[in-house]
């Protein structure tokens, strides 16, 4: 009787085990985040982050794993999110495009295969990009790249079983490539290939299923499509932004679970009108960056944030460098943030542990504050300022448990 009972103890200890990972328990970091606390610069911040160096840390939806935890797993794959999640995030993002059978996969761009993918390793796959494989021009002489390899490969190449063949891999090429092998290669040096022995990529029905698993909240993203629309002559925009959130009714996932995005205004308002149980926190991925924009001068917004609220749309979610700016030496909300705050809109922002090393000012997503970001401490101290000043929901990252750890100490 005893061992009955030891075993069924033990049986019911594996199954909290299972549930609480699953729930969001055991959350795990790593080092990275107290290594980041380290470096930062002395003073109140570093200090209360380190009180919290022995604080059990649990899931936290102002954590959002973005396209996983692509640092250092391949974008948008079984164990890039099963990593995120580990990590903490209670947000993972499916970035969606659609194949030739207009089935819904996890994918950045629709045109990325050759990058994130091992297709150019498949010859019958690799056959039909809708770019081969072009190899680098190189001046025999001198080695110098003269044109770069180039391949163009899109999910809409291929049916959807087709596209289960690949394996995905971290997103970069080599642009000196003579062969389709090494284009495959060029990885930076501060990501890893550590972790691209399966890179098992994923449909948008097999990420809900996984995501439901984990028991995380999800935001697929309705990526932009790169081929003419409609589609085949029928397949239009409404068809493809309606198809996304069907799937998410078809798994029986409520609507306050699902933060649907884009960076077309047209599918905000259109889920707005059509589907307004998910259109309420559909999120307008505001990215006015490359046309002329500052973040501290009104005159260059469009949509402002306040035309963006009276068309109805709730959150907004503009990249880091939009939401911030250096005064007096220091990090503070730019004029942009305050008027997303004074427009009662929810902010989001994106993405963190993106850009590398620090030491060069953070390239593209820290261009607003390059004078004041040198070393990877510097992070931190800025999601405290999104945090505490501009007030974000959520940071999407790259390597989630920085956020995961930072949003445990702070309470949010």
């Amino acid at each position: 009787m005893r061992f009955k009972t030891l075993i069924v103890a033990a049986a019911a200890c594996l199954l909290a085990s299972a549930a609480g990972a699953i729930a969001g328990e055991n959350v795990q970091v790593g080092p990275r985040p107290y290594y980041l606390i380290e470096n930062m610069d002395d003073g109140p911040l570093k200090e209360s982050l380190k009180m919290c160096a022995d604080k059990p840390l649990k899931r936290t939806a102002f954590s959002i794993g973005h396209r996983g935890a692509p640092m250092q797993f391949p974008e948008h794959t079984k164990e890039s999110y099963e990593a995120a999640a580990r990590m903490g995030a209670g947000v993972l993002e499916c970035d969606v495009a659609f194949t030739r059978d207009r089935q819904l996969v996890c994918r950045h761009s629709q045109c990325d295969l050759a990058t994130t993918t091992n297709i150019l390793a498949i010859p019958e796959l690799a056959a039909k990009c809708s770019k081969p494989f072009t190899p680098a021009k190189v001046d025999p002489a001198t080695g110098e790249v003269l044109e770069p390899a180039t391949a163009m490969c899109c999910t809409s190449d291929l049916t959807v079983d087709e596209f289960k063949r690949l394996k995905g891999k971290m997103d970069a090429s080599n642009p000196a490539a003579t062969t389709p092998e090494e284009f495959l290669g060029g990885t930076p040096s501060w990501r890893t290939d550590l972790y691209t022995a399966t890179g098992t990529v994923m449909t948008h029905k097999e990420s809900i299923a996984l995501f439901k698993k984990l028991g995380v909240k999800m935001t697929p993203e309705l990526k932009t499509p790169s081929v003419p629309m409609p589609f085949d002559g029928d397949y239009t925009q409404e068809r493809y932004a309606q198809q996304m959130l069907d799937e998410y009714k078809e798994a029986g996932v409520a609507p306050s679970d699902v933060f649907a995005q884009s960076f077309r205004l047209a599918d905000v308002l259109y889920w707005l009108k059509n589907d307004p149980e998910f259109g309420e926190q559909a999120v307008f991925l505001d990215e006015d960056g490359l046309d002329g924009f500052n973040q501290d001068k009104p005159e260059t917004w469009s949509p402002t944030p306040a035309e963006l609220k009276a068309d109805g749309v709730r959150i907004v979610a503009p990249p880091l460098w939009v939401l911030v700016t250096v005064q007096d030496g220091r990090i503070v909300p730019s004029a942009y943030a305050r008027a997303a705050q004074d427009a009662g809109l929810k902010i989001i922002t994106w993405s963190l542990e993106r850009s590398g090393l620090l030491a060069d000012g953070g390239g593209w997503y820290y261009q607003s504050v390059k004078d004041v970001v040198r070393k990877p401490g510097d992070m931190l101290t800025l999601v405290d300022v999104l945090a505490r000043q501009v007030g974000v929901i959520g940071i999407f990252s790259d390597w989630p448990g920085t956020v995961t750890y930072y949003a445990n100490c702070k309470g949010l």
